[in-house]
């Protein structure tokens, strides 16, 4: 299972999750009304963090998304958005990153909406439904999953917390097409800043590794 941590905004959290947790994945979010949002005035230093990192997105134009690919050397683009099929075709054509397509959930997913995208991407992920597009730190019905019909591969996020490690290995056990977690707001001590042992713990017990003392 690969974990995201996402939200991530200073340095020094940044060079600890590297440090004592090393995800599969870091999450920057460039979405402006957030209060994890990522300053330019930071990307040389966060270039320098050796992990790969996820640009988050808000229904941002191809020229804002592919200059921050190349300013933060991004190794994927994570569509939160309401972007079309089309525009994520037109990305897909300009970059030769991994592109995300976010599902906000609310109370039934339509797979016939999604259909579309599912040729064009290399992972959808779920998250709970919100004004604020993520970081709501709520669940929704994850049972919904478990029709989920297309090969390719997804995450789940919202509201993921330290006690959720059973119920996302269950879902697994349903949904092979499952990857990975992404963790942001349960795991914070304020928004955009990291309690990086709680996460070095949940990876511990969802990879089943023991932990190192």
């Amino acid at each position: 299972m690969e974990i995201k941590v996402c939200g991530m905004r200073e340095i020094s959290n940044m060079q600890n999750l590297q440090l004592q947790v090393s995800p599969q994945w870091m999450g920057l979010i460039f979405y402006p009304k957030s209060p994890r949002f990522v300053k330019d005035e930071k990307r040389q230093t966060i270039r320098q963090i050796d992990l790969p990192k996820v640009g988050v997105f808000v229904n941002e134009s191809l020229d804002f998304i592919l200059d921050k690919v190349k300013k933060y050397e991004l190794a994927a683009i994570q569509l939160h958005g309401k972007e079309s099929v089309d525009f994520v075709a037109e990305l897909k054509s300009q970059t030769k990153r991994e592109i995300w397509k976010v599902i906000s959930v609310g109370e039934e997913l339509d797979w016939e909406l999604m259909r579309g995208y599912a040729n064009q991407i290399d992972r959808f992920l779920f998250d709970t439904a919100t004004s604020q597009h993520g970081g709501s730190g709520e669940k929704f019905d994850w049972d919904l999953l478990k029709s989920y019909p297309f090969p390719v591969p997804f995450m789940l996020s919202g509201g993921i917390d330290a006690a959720s490690v059973d119920r996302v290995k269950d879902l697994k056990e349903t949904c092979p097409q499952l990857i990975g977690v992404d963790l942001n707001s349960k795991f914070e001590i304020e928004p955009g800043i990291k309690n990086v042992a709680m996460l070095r713990a949940f990876k511990e017990e969802l990879l089943g590794l023991r932990s190192v003392n």
